[in-house]
């Protein structure tokens, strides 16, 4: 079921779609104007069959990244782009950690993405006897190529969420190049990112948006980019803190909620208007 709101100071209907929201449900039942807010690939499933109908039930669409504009902008003209907001007092830098620490933080089912890269991280681990790889999640990986003693598993909470960043010398998103993948909103970069931590991450779609905002961290494809680019930034402390405190200057300034409640409000205020 999706979530359905009504906004009594904007006078609109606010539908936010899960990512297993698939079918049109009680949209057409919900008062007028409705604006659809959208931070995945909803139309990849079922055909999308369900998408162009829920699009053009809505007076406009707030889209999380440029690539699901484009394709709700087939079906409905009134689409703006507004970021996934982060909250920049509580995502904030610490200490920088002695230790090497790669990290990850994310639901379990984004193991798949290492699958491509294990030997990457296999071989950066057996180049920095020192370094570690820190999963921040619901259950612990199960990689074939990485050492098990090399992982330390974090159990995610909301307490030691900022904590477990916080404690990263590199943050890395991995992705892989499918239509699903280019509609992510960069959230985990961005998390990274306003706590001052380096980024690697696969350049697709919004993650190579944020990457081109400039010297906030490196691009990772194949195998050999991750080795180099970890290699990188765990060997050049300064290069990393540069990164890193570049990368909360560019979340500060386009992706904190200070930035984006002010657009959303001014997008559900022309919204309502229609």
């Amino acid at each position: 079921m999706p979530a359905i709101a009504q906004s009594h100071r904007f006078d609109v209907t606010l539908l936010q779609r899960e990512m297993l929201s698939k079918f049109v449900t009680l949209e057409p039942l919900t008062r007028r104007p409705r604006v659809l807010d959208v931070d995945d690939a909803i139309w990849l499933y079922r055909q999308g069959r369900f998408a162009p109908r829920l699009a053009r039930l809505c007076s406009g669409i707030i889209c999380g990244n440029t690539y699901i504009a484009e394709a709700f902008g087939q079906w409905n003209p009134n689409v703006t782009i507004i970021p996934t907001a982060v909250d920049t007092r509580r995502f904030v830098p610490a200490a920088p950690v002695e230790d090497l620490v790669i990290g990850w933080s994310g639901t379990s089912g984004g193991y798949e993405y290492f699958l491509p890269i294990e030997s990457a991280f296999a071989a950066v681990l057996q180049r920095f006897p020192r370094a570690r790889l820190r999963i921040v999640s619901d259950r612990p990986p199960a990689f074939r190529g990485i050492p098990a003693d090399r992982i330390e598993f974090i159990p995610w909470s909301p307490d030691n969420e900022v904590s477990a960043i916080q404690g990263m010398s590199v943050g890395i998103m991995p992705l892989m190049d499918t239509p699903w993948d280019r509609g992510k909103c960069s959230f985990k970069m961005l998390t990274y990112m306003a706590c001052g931590i380096p980024v690697v991450a696969t350049p697709v779609g919004m993650n190579a948006d944020v990457l081109a905002a400039g010297e906030c961290g490196l691009g990772a494809s194949s195998v050999d980019d991750w080795v180099d680019a970890l290699t990188t930034l765990l060997e050049s402390p300064g290069l990393a803190q540069a990164s890193g405190r570049r990368g909360r200057e560019i979340v500060v300034e386009r992706y904190s909620s200070d930035v984006i409640v002010p657009a959303l409000k001014q997008a559900l205020t022309r919204f309502a208007a229609n």
